[in-house]
C-alpha cells in the first residue's frame, strides 16, 4: 500500500513538473520605431497553444509539458519568426523580439485588382463577392476574388447577400437588400487590412454569419501597423487617378493610439464611355487604453463618391456602337454628361468600448450611427418624347419591322454617327415651352434614399479552457429611412407638372392627391414620397472545442425584425393604400449551425459543415410597390436555407490544396421585377410589377484549388469550380400595376393567379463554370512576376417568368391562342446560353528597401488578349405573350432582344508606394 501511495504522489509530482512549471514570455516590437506591438500570434507548430501580446507588446504562455518546440510570431505585414525552444521545468524569456516589415507584403493582391467599381456595381451583386473574399488565404476563393469577379462569377451560385462584412463587429449589410453597400468605405484600403475571413459555415468570433461566410474589418488604432504609407495609382477601369496616405502611431506608453488615413479617387471616364467617378475617403482612428482591463475606440468613416452609371444594350446596340458604348451620357458645352449618376454620401461614426475581463474572457461593446443619402439620378419627361438614344423607335431593327429600308438605313446612320443622348434638344425643347409659359417636358431628378441607421452590440468571447471557447453576442439595430424623388436640374426650363401621363384619369395621374397637379422646381420632393421602419433584435451563441485529432463547433441564431412603410402621399391611383402606415411585417428567425475539421495527420485534413438557417424577406422584396403603396407581398414567407459541405484538405511543404463539394437548397424565396409589358391577359400594355414568390433554387458543385511550390522561387496554381444553379420548383406569379386596363388589373391594382413554369431553368449567376491556371515568379531580389489563364462556361441569361406562365398562351377570351404551336414555343423559351471563353491576366512588381524607406511598384494587365466576352444578360419582360415574342424573334434584328452586359476589354492598373 505504500509503495503504491509513494507511485502515485511521484506520478502527481512529475505531472505537475511537466505541465505548471514551463513559461515562455517575451516583448514584441516594431524594429523601425521600436513601439510594441499589439495582437501578435504566438503560437507552435503542430500544437494547438497559442497567444497574442497585449497593448506592451508582452506575451506569456504557461502551462507548457516539457520537450522541444517550434515557437511561431506572427503579424500581418511583417516577416514572421520562429524560434526552436527546449523546455525542461523552467521559464524562458525570449526577451525583446523585433519583427522586420515585410517587404513583399506590399505586393498584396488585394491591393490592385479590386477596384471599386467591381464592389459596387449596380449590373450584379456577384462583385460584391470579390470583397468578402480578399481576406481569405485560400487558393480557390482568392481566385474567386482577383481572377473571377469580373465575371459577376459567384460563389456557390449565391447572391452576395449571403455573405455578412462588419466592421468592428458591427454588420455593415443593409437593411434594405440585405447587400454590403462597399463605396460607404472605399479607398481606405491601408486601414482596412486587419481582417478575419470565415468562409461559408465556418465559425466567426462575430457573428453567425451567411452560408458565404462572414469578414469582420479591425479598426483598432493600436492594432494598426505604425508607419507612413502614401500611394499613387493609376488606371482605366474606373477612376484613372487615385491618391492615398496614412498615417499610424501605434500604442504609446500614454495608452494612446491614432490612425488617420485619407484617399482621392478621380477620373473623367472609365473603360466605358461616359462613366465619371469622383470620391475622396477621410478616416480616423483613436483608441485610448484606460487601464489593464480597458480601452476605447472611436472610428470616423466619410467617404463620398459620385459615379457615372453604364447601360445594359441589346446585340443590335453592341453591333453598331461597341462594348464601350453606353446610352446614358451626351455632349453638352463639349463636356460629356451622364444622366445617370450614383451618389453616395453616408458617414460612420463608431465608438467601441474593449474590456478584458480576465486572461480568457473579453467583453467588446459597439456604438455605430450611420446617416447619409444615396441618390441616383435620371431624366423624367411627361412632357416630351423618350429621349433615351436606345429607345426601341429610333433603332433600325424597329423599320425592318415595319419594311421600311430606308427608315432602317436612316436610323442606322443617325445612331452611328450620333447615338448619344441629345442635351441640346432637351434644352431647347424646355425653353420653348418655358417662352410659352408652360412646364418643362423634361426634368432631371434623382431617387433618394436618406438612411439614418442605429446599431448596438455587445460581443462575448471567453477561453473556458484550453479546448473549449464560447463566443456570444446581442444586437439590436434601428434603420429610419427617407425615399423620395427629388429635382435636381430644370434644364433650362421654368417648372415640372407633378402627374403621371400614362394614368386612365385626371384624379389617377396625381401623385399626391393632397396636392393635386403641383409644379416643382430644383429642389422638390415630387412623384413619390415615403419612409420606411425597420427595428432588428439578433442574439447568436457558439461554442468552439480544439483537440489534437479534431475541431468543432456548434453555433446558433435568433433574431426579430419588424418592418414597416409609411407614405406620405396619397397617390391617384391608390387611394385607399398609399397614405399613412402600412400594417407591420414581423418575421421571427432562427438558425443552427454544425461543423468539424479532423486531423487524419499534421498535413491531411477532412472538414464538414451542416447549418439550416431562416432569413426574413428583405424590405425590398416585403411590398410590392412601395413607392405607390403599402400593399404587401401576398403570403409572404421567410427563406428557409440548407447548406452543406465536405472538405479534402492537404498542407505540406510543396503542395497547398482543397476540394470542397457542396450543396445548398433555398425555399420559399421572393422576387419582385419592374418593366412595361406588351401581352398582358392577352394584348394589354402596362407597366407592371412582377412578384414571384414560394420561389426554391438549387446550388450543387464542386470547388478545388491548388498551390505547388516547385522551387523556391516558382509556384504553379489552379482553381475550378464546377456548379449547376437551378430553380427547383415552379413558384407563384402575380402582377400589380397602377392602371386599369380594361380590367385586366382589379381596383387594387393587381392580376393574374400564375403559375411561372421555371423548374429546371438555370439561374443566372455568372459562370456556372469556371476555371483558372497560372504560375507565380518571386525572385530573391524582390521582383515578382505571375500570369494567370482563366476560362469560364456555361453562362446564361436571366430568364423572364411572367412568360414562362399560362399568360404567355392565353387570348382574352381565356383560351389558347388558335395559333398557338408548342414546338414554336418551346424554341422562343429557350434559355440563351453564352459563349464560352478565356481571359488571360498579368501581374507583376518591384520593391526596395532604401535607408528605412520602402518603395513599391506594381502593375496588373486584365484580359490581356483584349477578348469581347458577355458576362451578363437579362430576357426583356416586353413581349409578354406567344404572339409578340414569335413577331420579334422572327426578326434579324429583334426589337426587344435580350439585354446585355460585357466585360471589359484589355485594362491596367499601376501603383506606386512608399512607406516609412
Amino acid at each position: 500500500m505504500n509503495k503504491a501511495i509513494v507511485i502515485i504522489v511521484v506520478s502527481l509530482l512529475c505531472y505537475a513538473t511537466n505541465y505548471s512549471q514551463n513559461t515562455i514570455t517575451g516583448i514584441v516590437r516594431d524594429s523601425n520605431f521600436e513601439n510594441p506591438l499589439l495582437n501578435v500570434t504566438i503560437s507552435f507548430k503542430n500544437k494547438i497553444n497559442t497567444s497574442k501580446t497585449n497593448i506592451d507588446g508582452v506575451f506569456k504562455i504557461e502551462n507548457l509539458a516539457n520537450g522541444k518546440y517550434l515557437l511561431q510570431i506572427k503579424f500581418t505585414g511583417f516577416e514572421s519568426q520562429n524560434f526552436p525552444v527546449e523546455l525542461i521545468g523552467n521559464t524562458v524569456d525570449l526577451g525583446t523580439i523585433l519583427l522586420y516589415k515585410d517587404i513583399t507584403e506590399v505586393l498584396d493582391l488585394s491591393v490592385i485588382t479590386i477596384t471599386d467599381d467591381e464592389l459596387s456595381n449596380d449590373t450584379s451583386a456577384a462583385d460584391n463577392i470579390s470583397g468578402l473574399l480578399q481576406a481569405s488565404k485560400d487558393i480557390f476563393l482568392r481566385t474567386a476574388a482577383f481572377e473571377f469577379s469580373s465575371s459577376f462569377f459567384r460563389i456557390k451560385g449565391l447572391d452576395s447577400g449571403n455573405g455578412k462584412v462588419l466592421i468592428n463587429g458591427i454588420e455593415m449589410n443593409k437593411v434594405y437588400d440585405g447587400r454590403a453597400q462597399w463605396s460607404n468605405w472605399g479607398g481606405l484600403n491601408d486601414v482596412l487590412r486587419n481582417q478575419e475571413f470565415s468562409n461559408g459555415l465556418a465559425p466567426s468570433n462575430f457573428t453567425f454569419g451567411g452560408i458565404l461566410g462572414s469578414t469582420n474589418m479591425n479598426t483598432r488604432a493600436s492594432l494598426q501597423r505604425p508607419g507612413t504609407r502614401i500611394t499613387y495609382s493609376s488606371s482605366n477601369r474606373s477612376y484613372v487617378h487615385r491618391v492615398m496616405a496614412t498615417h499610424s502611431t501605434g500604442a504609446s506608453k500614454k495608452g494612446w493610439a491614432f490612425t488617420f488615413s485619407g484617399s482621392k479617387r478621380v477620373g473623367k471616364e472609365g473603360f466605358n464611355e461616359g462613366t465619371s467617378y469622383n470620391a475622396y475617403s477621410v478616416f480616423t482612428s483613436v483608441e485610448k487604453k484606460l487601464n489593464t482591463k480597458h480601452s476605447i475606440n472611436f472610428t470616423g468613416i466619410f467617404t463620398p463618391n459620385r459615379r457615372g452609371k453604364s447601360s445594359p444594350n441589346t446585340q443590335e446596340v453592341f453591333d453598331l456602337k461597341g462594348i464601350k458604348y453606353n446610352e446614358y451620357w451626351g455632349n453638352l458645352n463639349n463636356k460629356k454628361l451622364n444622366s445617370r449618376i450614383k451618389e453616395v454620401v453616408e458617414p460612420i461614426l463608431m465608438l467601441s468600448h474593449y474590456w478584458s475581463i480576465s486572461k480568457r474572457s473579453t467583453i467588446q461593446t459597439n456604438a455605430s450611427y450611420q446617416f447619409g443619402k444615396i441618390g441616383n439620378s435620371r431624366l423624367d419627361f411627361n412632357g416630351g418624347s423618350n429621349p433615351s438614344p436606345t429607345y426601341y423607335q429610333t433603332l433600325p431593327s424597329y423599320f425592318l419591322r415595319n419594311n421600311n429600308l430606308s427608315g432602317a438605313y436612316t436610323a442606322q446612320d443617325k445612331f452611328v454617327n450620333k447615338g448619344q443622348l441629345d442635351w441640346v434638344r432637351i434644352f431647347d425643347a424646355n425653353n420653348t415651352t418655358a417662352n410659352s409659359g408652360l412646364n418643362n417636358a423634361y426634368v432631371l431628378y434623382e431617387d433618394r434614399n436618406d438612411d439614418k441607421q442605429i446599431t448596438i452590440n455587445s460581443i462575448y468571447n471567453s477561453e473556458i479552457n484550453k479546448n473549449i471557447t464560447i463566443n456570444a453576442k446581442l444586437e439590436y439595430k434601428r434603420l429610419r429611412s427617407q425615399n423620395f424623388a427629388e429635382v435636381i436640374d430644370l434644364l433650362g426650363g421654368a417648372s415640372y407638372l407633378d402627374i403621371n401621363n400614362f394614368a386612365d384619369t385626371e384624379a389617377q395621374m396625381q401623385n399626391d392627391l393632397l396636392n393635386t397637379n403641383r409644379v416643382v422646381g430644383a429642389g422638390d420632393r415630387f412623384k413619390y414620397n415615403f419612409n420606411l421602419n425597420s427595428d432588428l433584435l439578433n442574439a447568436f451563441l457558439q461554442a468552439q472545442f480544439k483537440y489534437n485529432k479534431i475541431d468543432f463547433y456548434a453555433a446558433a441564431n435568433v433574431s426579430q425584425i419588424q418592418n414597416q412603410r409609411e407614405g406620405l402621399y396619397k397617390n391617384g391611383r391608390f387611394e385607399n393604400t398609399s397614405l399613412g402606415a402600412s400594417e407591420v411585417v414581423s418575421f421571427t428567425n432562427y438558425g443552427v449551425k454544425a461543423g468539424g475539421t479532423y486531423k487524419i495527420n499534421g498535413r491531411n485534413l477532412i472538414d464538414v459543415n451542416v447549418g439550416y438557417l431562416t432569413q426574413a424577406p428583405t424590405i425590398r422584396n416585403s411590398f410590392s410597390n412601395s413607392r405607390e403603396n403599402n400593399n404587401i407581398v401576398e403570403d409572404l414567407q421567410s427563406e428557409k436555407i440548407f447548406s452543406a459541405d465536405l472538405s479534402y484538405i492537404r498542407r505540406s511543404p510543396v503542395i497547398t490544396s482543397r476540394v470542397t463539394a457542396y450543396y445548398t437548397s433555398i425555399k420559399d424565396a421572393t422576387e419582385i421585377s419592374f418593366y412595361f409589358g406588351d401581352g398582358i391577359g392577352g394584348d394589354n400594355t402596362a407597366f407592371v410589377q412582377e412578384i414571384l414568390s414560394g420561389i426554391k433554387k438549387q446550388q450543387i458543385g464542386l470547388e478545388l484549388g491548388l498551390e505547388a511550390q516547385v522551387t523556391a522561387t516558382i509556384k504553379l496554381k489552379g482553381a475550378a469550380s464546377i456548379g449547376r444553379f437551378t430553380y427547383a420548383n415552379n413558384p407563384d406569379l402575380y402582377l400589380t400595376s397602377d392602371v386599369t386596363n380594361e380590367g385586366i388589373f382589379d381596383e387594387n391594382g393587381r392580376s393574374g393567379n400564375y403559375i411561372s413554369n421555371l423548374k429546371n431553368y438555370k439561374i443566372s449567376a455568372g459562370p456556372h463554370s469556371a476555371y483558372s491556371v497560372g504560375f507565380e515568379y518571386r525572385d530573391p531580389d524582390y521582383w515578382w512576376v505571375g500570369a494567370t489563364m482563366n476560362f469560364f462556361s456555361n453562362t446564361y441569361v436571366d430568364i423572364a417568368p411572367l412568360t414562362r406562365s399560362s399568360n404567355f398562351y392565353t387570348d382574352l377570351d381565356g383560351l389558347t391562342f388558335p395559333n398557338y404551336n408548342l414546338e414554336i414555343a418551346r424554341k422562343l423559351l429557350q434559355q440563351e446560353k453564352f459563349d464560352s471563353y478565356k481571359v488571360v491576366n498579368l501581374v507583376g512588381g518591384k520593391s526596395w528597401k532604401i535607408e528605412g524607406y520602402y518603395i513599391s511598384v506594381f502593375a496588373t494587365v486584365n484580359n490581356l488578349l483584349n477578348t469581347a466576352y458577355k458576362s451578363g444578360g437579362f430576357e426583356q419582360g416586353r413581349n409578354a405573350n406567344y404572339n409578340e415574342l414569335r413577331a420579334d424573334k422572327s426578326l434579324e434584328k429583334p426589337v426587344f432582344g435580350n439585354k446585355y452586359w460585357y466585360g471589359r476589354g484589355t485594362t491596367y492598373f499601376i501603383n506606386l508606394g512608399v512607406s516609412f
